[in-house]
């Protein structure tokens, strides 16, 4: 490993100018070849005074071509993603590349060592946090180191997800927040077909989000929601890994054997509309789903029922769809409180125009 002092610039204006991210790189992201090593983030505690936590981190960069980071992890119970940079991480090489492969298998170290969405050090979801903080929590200074030192060098980014410990996703998704004007509609068009997962699901952009990140810094992105339910699902670690060999090859990046042919079938555009496309409990109890993923569903069908066994004469609580459209996602544990998100819609579209 080559040590070299990386730091972010601080320009968020909450924090003074003269605070700098904390992160130390323990590779040198401007260096040829392949390496690897730790993201190592100041963290003093109890049983280790002046410790580091070690973010994994990665850089395969040979000659002239675009920058795309590639991360897993930002959410740590959703795995299939961080078994996929893991595989890339050993498998691609320096020869194979045009540019630079920058690979984050657990963004949010201390949430990925745990299997918890969030961080068990401040509570922080890391893909609620962006742009970040350098002065602030862990995860609001992992933040900002992704987006001011390692998206301020990209292109592109993929950021791997899946729907974790609480929800399950249907199939292979792709989500891309909506294109700025013409010209970005044309390259989001051709990345998501690329990519190929079976769902582009479109939405509006959140500006906490690694996607909106992204944006600030002129990098185009790519999420995916790859399963769920806190398993490793082989054949959607298996469509995910395609996808994305098949996009740094489309992009330019990758080349060589490794990169699989387009893959099959074609992506069905969709959109994601706010609230009327989710279902939420409003009631504590135990949930009991009334659709399956992928049924089409009416605006005032009912949707789940909420049991309550620690009153027994009581009658369940009837939820039910506000909107039209196709069950993407939903609840995994039956016990809900109220707040829990129990379903997710998607409805079809254009593709971005």
């Amino acid at each position: 490993m080559t040590a070299c002092p990386f730091e972010a610039p601080a320009i968020m204006t909450a924090t003074p100018p003269q605070v700098r991210n904390p992160i130390h790189c323990e590779i040198d992201l401007d260096a040829d070849g392949k390496h690897a090593g730790y993201l190592r983030l100041p963290y003093s505690v109890h049983r280790s005074a002046y410790g580091w936590l070690p973010i994994p981190i990665a850089s395969i960069r040979h000659g002239d071509g675009p920058v795309a980071l590639v991360m897993a992890g930002n959410h740590g119970d959703e795995y299939e993603g961080q078994i996929i940079v893991s595989q890339l991480i050993r498998e691609i090489e320096p020869d194979m590349v045009d540019g630079q492969l920058i690979l984050l298998p657990m963004a949010n170290f201390p949430a990925a060592d745990a299997g918890l969405r969030v961080s068990p050090l401040d509570g922080g979801n890391l893909n609620r946090s962006f742009p970040g903080d350098p002065a602030g929590s862990p995860t609001a200074t992992i933040a900002h180191f992704i987006e001011h030192a390692l998206l301020s060098r990209a292109q592109y980014l993929v950021d791997l997800h899946s729907g974790g410990s609480s929800l399950l996703y249907r199939g292979g998704n792709m989500l891309a927040i909506d294109p700025l004007d013409a010209d970005e509609a044309a390259r989001l068009n051709a990345l998501l077909v690329a990519f190929g997962l079976p769902n582009a699901l479109l939405h509006a952009p959140n500006p906490v989000h690694s996607a909106s990140a992204a944006r600030r810094q002129r990098a185009i992105s790519i999420v995916t929601e790859l399963g769920g339910a806190g398993m490793a699902d082989p054949s959607l670690i298996r469509l995910g890994r395609h996808g994305l060999l098949h996009y740094l090859g489309f992009i330019g990046l990758l080349r060589g054997p490794l990169v699989p042919n387009a893959p099959p079938g074609l992506t069905r555009f969709m959109r994601v509309d706010g609230d009327r496309h989710f279902v939420y409990a409003y009631e504590r109890g135990l949930y009991e789903p009334l659709v399956e993923l992928g049924d089409q569903v009416r605006a005032g069908q009912p949707a789940a029922r909420i049991h309550f066994p620690d009153t027994p004469l009581r009658e369940p609580a009837l939820c039910r769809f506000i909107g039209d459209g196709e069950v993407v996602c939903k609840r995994v544990p039956a016990q809900v409180q109220r707040g829990d998100c129990l379903f997710q819609l998607a409805e079809p579209t254009a593709p971005p125009a």
